[in-house]
């Protein structure tokens, strides 16, 4: 029987709640329990679920591999924290100002330790569980690779969009593809199906980062949760940016390079509008739409390669459409 993302996010939530980690050293596992427990979507671990759910009905022994996608993306948003100096973390401190910064260092490393001991009790049943390691350790590398991308871009006036999407697919979409390539190897999928789902989940990921980066600038901030704007008073170089810069003439080109270079004489909420404007103008919102789709269509397309039922996807197609708030 598929089983529905709540149905499955509960089985989650149950499973984490009985494997807390009420370890000693306190100083070391406290911030674990304490990162693991804010909350947030669980989106990466129901994924995997959903896709052992493709290929069984029995999800039971893909749960602790969940857990190991969770453990892994909290501890990147640990590190992550520490490297921005990010005070908050969904609404609350942030590890690294509760526990101060050595702990979340070391809280850190042992959860990417934890991740991969809870991965092995998944694979148990498996003859060979190289293959899934080895997405594992390729996902992990790849997502400290676009932290890195992310950070250098900081610093950098050059970054052209090829790379922007690079970055984004690395440190956000290769988590997605690589939750549901692990839940589709330890459910008894093909090499192929398994690999379609990753591609499928890759593609997602791009599009929904395009979409959040739409919404930051275009969206409302009731539904979005979010003050609108904030990636323009951050000067982050989003694909909305990069393409307005290509699309520029020399005096538009030249008020952008001004108020991202931390112009003090202007206000936030007038360099907010003023941007928000020459996107509008340079109709970067509705390119941006067209690539979004354009990475949907390719992540349906895997979908639909899949050697599995079009009833069995239905949940999978729903929560898709949902993130992306389409209604279909």
């Amino acid at each position: 029987m598929i089983q529905s993302f709540d149905t499955l996010l509960n089985k989650f939530k149950a499973y984490l709640a009985a494997n807390p980690f009420e370890k000693e050293p306190v100083g070391l596992y406290q911030p674990v329990d304490y990162i693991l427990n804010l909350g947030g979507k669980r989106i990466r671990p129901v994924l995997l679920l959903m896709a052992g759910n493709l290929f069984t009905d029995k999800i039971e022994h893909s749960l602790p591999a969940a857990y190991a996608i969770e453990i892994f993306h909290c501890f990147s948003l640990v590190h992550d924290d520490i490297m921005d100096a990010a005070p908050l973390r969904r609404g609350k401190p942030a590890v690294h100002v509760k526990y101060g910064s050595n702990s979340g260092i070391l809280s850190g490393d042992v959860m990417l330790i934890h991740a991969y001991g809870y991965l092995l009790k998944s694979t148990r049943h498996m003859e060979d569980p190289r293959a899934v390691l080895d997405i594992f350790n390729r996902v992990a590398i790849e997502v400290c690779e676009g932290q890195q991308m992310d950070m250098d871009f900081e610093t950098r006036d050059d970054v052209s969009i090829p790379e922007y999407l690079k970055m984004i697919e690395l440190k956000t979409s290769v988590l997605i593809g690589g939750a549901l390539e692990v839940g589709a190897l330890i459910s008894g999928a093909s090499d192929t199906d398994a690999r379609l789902l990753a591609d499928f989940g890759k593609n997602i990921g791009l599009a929904f980062q395009l979409q959040d980066d739409i919404l930051d600038t275009f969206g409302d901030s009731a539904s979005f949760g979010k003050k609108i704007g904030g990636d323009i008073a951050q000067n982050k170089k989003t694909y909305l940016y990069l393409k307005a810069r290509d699309r520029a003439d020399a005096t538009t080109l030249a008020t952008l390079d001004r108020l991202y270079a931390n112009d003090t004489k202007t206000e936030e909420s007038e360099k907010i509008k003023t941007v928000t404007d020459i996107f509008t103008k340079l109709a970067i919102q509705e390119d941006t739409e067209r690539l979004k789709e354009d990475y949907l269509s390719q992540a349906f397309k895997a979908l639909d390669s899949l050697s599995v039922s079009k009833d069995r996807k239905e949940h999978l197609v729903a929560l898709s459409n949902k993130l992306m708030g389409r209604k279909v």
